[in-house]
């Protein structure tokens, strides 16, 4: 039924609070009232359920207050409500239920969620703000769910590659991004991953970097919080509103990792896998093994080639594409990983037919980032998008110690990439060569990509995670809005 299109409105006075007052209930679905302020309340947008009890109808909402009115929030102050009142008469309470049953039915709401909640990432506090923030919402809003808890790495990943699809209408994980990644390469592994990858997902924080979230809550202004994170995806559910979000498919030989987050070589890359042996203290490592890492600072031969956005093309010398690697001339750990799988093979451009740059070392760092945050207080890339078929790229050259501090302050606001030694673009394909040290050629380096250790070289880090790629050359394309987010808006 179309909502417009219904074929009556309810006007009759009701108690709320214990005094009289009139109700409304429009044929567009607004629901108005008259109790000190006069009151207003989409219940398309706004109303997240009805709770039926006994005499009385609670209607629960996300809500936050201006001038006594109650509004939609898209400021942060978002808070969940209840707004209860009793009809006078039997008949009267009967045709109310009836007529909001009908109206909430018509808007076709999806009802069913499954949750993945980590309870090893960032405080360990994934349950509790499950418990606290996320499951009371879902119940106002009367959707169903199923809770699954990741138990080691690339649980997620496994459940969602077999999982029956059609019993549910979205996906949202509890956690920092690391289970976002999980389950997008899961859901791109499938044999129906055409069909597989419009799952809608959504991010509630609850990890150390929560960068995908905090991109997603501040492009509409909203405070990156779990409360807000999961009033957003309820709001989707409840408007029908997605967004599309780019995939970028690094690929090596056969082995291929759909990254929908950011990959780093060098600085970043060291500072974001080798503190990992500070974990216990919090987020607070990263800036703590910064420190150490701009005192001994590395820089590290290689080179980088890529396919400029219109308007970045003085950055780089002219080339061609070299072909995709094939990493034949290194054997490693990840033999076993380089088998055919079924599931999207990533990008079918024409990358020979494109117009490449290229750019040589020594480097200190290489950044790629497919969205505006790469945690909550690192503005990575500011001028980043979701869906706009291109990759951020941030290029560190040679540059003095105190600058490079100086670089990495400025990381909160996004200023950073106006630094002189900042090299910043676009690209829509990137093919890295990376090598050893200008210190210590024996010493290679690590790439990371979202958060997770990719590849390492020779004498580098030392952790108990296989890689999945070897320390050589790479390919990066973009698939522009592959993949599916549930969105504020």
């Amino acid at each position: 039924m179309d909502p417009e299109n219904l074929s009556s409105f309810i006007s009759d006075r009701v108690l709320v609070n214990g005094k009289v007052v009139p109700l409304t209930f429009t044929r567009d679905g607004k629901l108005r009232w008259n109790h000190d302020d006069r009151r207003c309340l989409n219940v398309e947008k706004e109303v997240l359920g009805f709770t039926f009890e006994g005499s009385r109808i609670r209607v629960n909402v996300a809500v936050e207050k201006r001038d006594g009115i109650l509004c939609f929030a898209n400021m942060g102050g978002i808070a969940r409500q209840s707004f209860v009142f009793e009809p006078l008469s039997e008949e009267s309470l009967t045709l109310w239920s009836q007529k909001l049953r009908d109206y909430i039915d018509s808007l076709g709401r999806p009802k069913r969620l499954l949750i993945f909640v980590n309870p090893f990432g960032g405080k360990k506090c994934a349950t509790k703000i499950f418990v606290e923030d996320v499951r009371p919402c879902l119940e106002d809003a009367d959707i169903q769910f199923t809770v699954i808890e990741t138990k080691h790495q690339l649980h997620a990943k496994e459940v969602v590659k077999t999982l029956d699809l059609s019993k549910y209408d979205g996906i949202v994980c509890v956690s920092g991004d690391g289970i976002l990644v999980e389950v997008i390469n899961g859901l791109l592994e499938r044999e129906d991953w055409s069909d597989a990858i419009k799952m809608p997902i959504g991010m509630v924080p609850a990890g150390t970097g929560n960068g995908m979230v905090k991109s997603l809550l501040d492009s509409v202004g909203e405070i990156c919080s779990p409360s807000n994170a999961i009033l957003a995806v309820i709001r989707v559910l409840l408007t029908g509103h997605t967004r599309s979000l780019d995939v970028a498919t690094i690929s090596q030989g056969k082995t291929r990792f759909f990254s929908v987050l950011m990959l780093a070589w060098g600085l970043i890359a060291d500072i974001d896998i080798e503190s990992e042996k500070y974990r216990w203290m919090g987020s607070a490592r990263i800036d703590f093994y910064a420190l150490q890492r701009i005192t001994y600072l590395r820089h590290y031969n290689g080179r980088v080639s890529f396919v400029p956005a219109p308007g970045f093309e003085e950055y780089g010398e002219q080339t061609i594409y070299s072909g995709e690697p094939s990493c034949e001339t290194r054997t490693s750990q990840q033999e076993s990983l380089n088998t055919q799988q079924p599931g999207y093979l990533g990008s079918d451009v024409k990358l020979e037919n494109m117009h490449w740059r290229t750019i040589s070392g020594p480097f200190v760092s290489i950044w790629l980032h497919n969205e505006p945050w790469g945690s909550e207080d690192v503005l990575a890339a500011p001028n980043a998008m979701f869906s706009d078929g291109y990759l951020d790229l941030i290029i560190v050259k040679d540059i003095p110690k105190l600058s490079l501090l100086s670089l990495l302050s400025k990381m909160n606001d996004g200023s950073h990439v106006h630094c002189p030694h900042v090299m910043y673009l676009k690209v829509k394909a990137f093919v890295l060569e990376p090598g050893a040290r200008i210190d210590d050629p024996m010493k290679e380096g690590i790439i990371d990509s979202d958060g997770e250790l990719l590849a390492r070289g020779n004498v580098t880090y030392k952790g108990n995670v296989k890689c999945s790629m070897a320390y050589d050359k790479l390919q990066i394309t973009v698939d522009q809005g592959l993949a599916t987010l549930f969105a504020p808006v």
